[in-house]
């Protein structure tokens, strides 16, 4: 896949998810305040999970922004982008509740310490931190980096699989808040 037409696809997955993120904020206090019946979170801590995850994996993708521009003074962009092995079929797993068992850290865990237009706030800034490292990374330069994910075994990813991790990790929870939401309603 051409680096134009990834970057394209990875912004417009970004975008889309995280307006309908944007989307619970406005969403009545008793719905998003409401606790399911298993012990599950709120929508104000699913909300509050995905902007501190999100922040532990911009982290990472920007370390490995910063390391693939300094490996594109070294490395033959052109081989490396014909020799791409994207784990995106794996990726897709991660949106879908139950397809594979992982227990998120602790520090991942909502505590309640920001108000919702906090954590909307910083949403709004990662999904733009998201946009910002694609722009960077124009030409394909995000597989010249390769980072460990642990999550689904799914072991050396570039810095666009990364990226795409994030997005799929914020559908995920998506569906975690729609299914709140169906508890609600019920």
């Amino acid at each position: 896949m051409a680096p134009t037409v990834l970057i394209a696809e990875i912004s417009q997955q970004l975008t889309t998810a995280f307006d309908q993120l944007d989307g619970w904020f406005a969403a009545p206090a008793p719905l998003r305040s409401y606790h399911p019946a298993n012990g599950g979170w709120t929508i104000d801590e699913i909300l509050e999970h995905v902007a501190l995850t999100n922040h532990f994996l911009l982290i990472l993708i920007e370390k490995g922004t910063a390391k693939a521009l300094k490996n594109a003074h070294g490395l033959d962009l052109a081989t490396e982008l014909a020799n791409r092995q994207s784990v995106r079929v794996r990726l897709d797993e991660i949106n879908q509740p139950g397809a594979f068992k992982w227990m998120r850290p602790n520090h991942m865990a909502p505590q309640g310490l920001k108000s919702g237009p906090q954590v909307a706030a910083t949403l709004r800034q990662q999904l733009q931190q998201c946009q910002a490292v694609l722009g960077r990374l124009p030409n394909g330069e995000g597989v010249l980096y390769h980072t460990t994910m642990s999550v689904n075994d799914l072991g050396k990813m570039d810095v666009y699989d990364f990226v795409y991790f994030l997005a799929k990790h914020v559908e995920r929870h998506l569906g975690q808040i729609g299914q709140v939401v169906a508890e609600y309603r019920s």
